[in-house]
């Protein structure tokens, strides 16, 4: 359980019921061991760093995914018993694999024989229907304002950390406990005791909870999913912060999405969606999410979210992963985004797999591609060092919505390796374009999403000697071709020929076929 902030973290979430399924045996899922096995091998193949499960902890209704739990401390028998479980979480530690796994403290189900009205009244959950009753959810709430309903909830999670040996707690609906509310019409809530919408009780139960874990379990992350602007949510307790070490982030998901799914021509109107997110960037630990809330219920997979035809959404699909592996953050794709399915996520079903094999190369070619980005962001410093360190990212270009480009740089803390990121988001080539960098010297373009082995029109360049010629604040300039819906990632290398001449001006055209 090593410190997360220098490290690459790239989180595979997965519903293990669905991820892959024994056609052989009449569809069913994976067990525990089967999973652990297959999952191992794949994470290792594509480079995921973690596996984050949706809640395995047991629950009678599968179309909640897990997150109407009944029973806090018992990994659901629908793939085996707790001791498969043990040799899941072991299988993938030993093929140097975390292990993640969602935890719901936010709401639990009325059913009778669980833990509603446990002793025949209110015992877990509020007795006030105002405070007891999830309107969104149809389950009942935590009373935390109850010493032995905090201490039954904290040794759930310990318990999942201790005896399962599993990484780290994702914590469910954190912005529904902080909120008194949260989803509530006025009248349908009750105030605090000083007239707030805060919920005190869960403030200091995440406190208390943070602490006692990293007490017990140095190196464990607990982390937040909370999708509103509830301050230091990564801080410590000590200075008022909730004590989580990660928090999902829920403004750039829904900006960059919002982003990528307008057609290009109207992108310039929207620039603001990727730049606005450096505003904040650094002002919690933040992951990069796009996670099965995103390709479900009519929201559309991520490459039906994509404009254009289907060169183009490839592009874009393409573009959205170089774009979001290198901007600061961990990072975490849902099961099938590597993918490109075509088809919403559905809990009852296997992922698209034969879609590797079919007459459409670039589903495999964007496969590959994920874990070529997994391997570059293990591999550079300058992209997992400075994840959540302000000074490791610098803009060149944040403005240029005409021409929808953005470029970038990253580097690591010790500042010996920089890389430069630019994107054009737009569907036209930009030929001959002066692109800011750092320093001289002669640089290498290590990616580029437009290369034809991951499916795109193969407007790649080759190495060149930065030109002395100050652009955009930076005291060099590369020229180069920026790809069409592409995004590429420059980095020093050593020099292999002489530099060339003073860079020309930029012009446009329009894009190959």
């Amino acid at each position: 359980r090593a410190d997360q902030s220098a490290r690459a973290v790239s989180i595979y979430e997965v519903h293990l019921g669905s991820w892959r399924r024994v056609v052989e045996d009449g569809g069913r899922a994976l067990n525990y061991r089967e999973a652990g096995q297959a999952l191992a091998t794949y994470c290792r193949q594509h480079g995921f760093t973690h596996v984050q499960l949706l809640p395995v902890a047991e629950h009678p209704y599968g179309a909640s995914w897990g997150y109407q739990v009944t029973s806090y401390f018992a990994p659901t028998a629908r793939y085996g018993a707790p001791d498969d479980f043990r040799a899941f979480v072991d299988t993938l530690h030993q093929a140097g694999i975390g292990v993640f796994v969602d935890w719901v403290p936010a709401h639990f189900p009325k059913d009778a024989w669980a833990l509603a009205e446990f002793d025949g009244a209110a015992l877990y959950e509020h007795a006030d229907p105002r405070k007891g009753q999830h309107p969104d959810w149809g389950t009942l709430i935590f009373n935390l304002g109850r010493n032995e309903v905090r201490n039954f909830l904290a040794a759930s999670a310990l318990f999942w950390l201790d005896e399962y040996h599993v990484d780290g707690l994702r914590v469910d609906a954190v912005s529904s406990m902080l909120y008194l509310d949260y989803s509530r019409k006025p009248g349908e809530w009750v105030p605090n005791e000083r007239g707030g919408r805060e919920n005190v009780e869960a403030v200091s139960f995440f406190q208390e909870l943070t602490t006692a874990v990293k007490d017990r379990f140095p190196g464990a992350q607990i982390i937040a999913e909370e999708s509103t602007a509830w301050p230091k949510v990564t801080h410590s307790p000590k200075d008022g912060g909730l004590g989580f070490d990660q928090k999902w982030n829920m403004g750039w998901m829904n900006d960059t999405l919002k982003y990528f799914s307008h057609d290009p021509i109207y992108r310039k109107h929207h620039h603001q969606a990727l730049n606005f997110g450096l505003m904040y960037a650094f002002s919690e630990r933040f992951t990069l999410a796009l996670s099965h809330d995103e390709v479900v219920h009519g929201k559309r997979s991520l490459l039906a979210k994509m404009p254009g035809d289907d060169w183009q959404r490839f592009a874009n699909l393409r573009a959205l992963y170089g774009w979001m592996w290198a901007h600061p953050g961990k990072k975490l794709l849902f099961m099938g985004g590597e993918l490109g399915q075509w088809n919403e996520w559905n809990h009852d079903t296997s992922l698209d797999w034969h879609l590797l094999h079919g007459l459409q190369p670039r589903h495999a070619q964007l496969q590959a591609l994920v874990g070529k980005l997994n391997a570059l962001y293990a591999a550079e410093g300058a992209l997992f060092e400075s994840d959540w360190w302000q000074p490791g990212f610098q803009w060149i270009q944040a403005d240029n919505a005409d021409l929808n480009v953005l470029s970038f740089v990253r580097r690591g803390v010790n500042g010996w390796r920089e890389l430069v990121i630019a994107a054009n988001l737009s569907p036209v080539v930009r030929a001959d374009f002066l692109l800011g960098v750092p320093a001289g010297g002669y640089w290498e373009e290590i990616l580029n999403t437009d290369d034809t082995q991951w499916g795109g029109s193969g407007v790649v360049n080759e190495p060149r000697w930065a030109h002395p010629t100050p652009v955009d604040g930076q005291p060099g300039a590369l020229t180069v071709r920026l790809p069409p819906l592409g995004v590429s990632w420059w980095a020093r290398t050593d020099p292999k020929e002489a530099p060339p001449a003073e860079p020309t001006a930029t012009t446009s055209v329009a894009t190959p076929g």
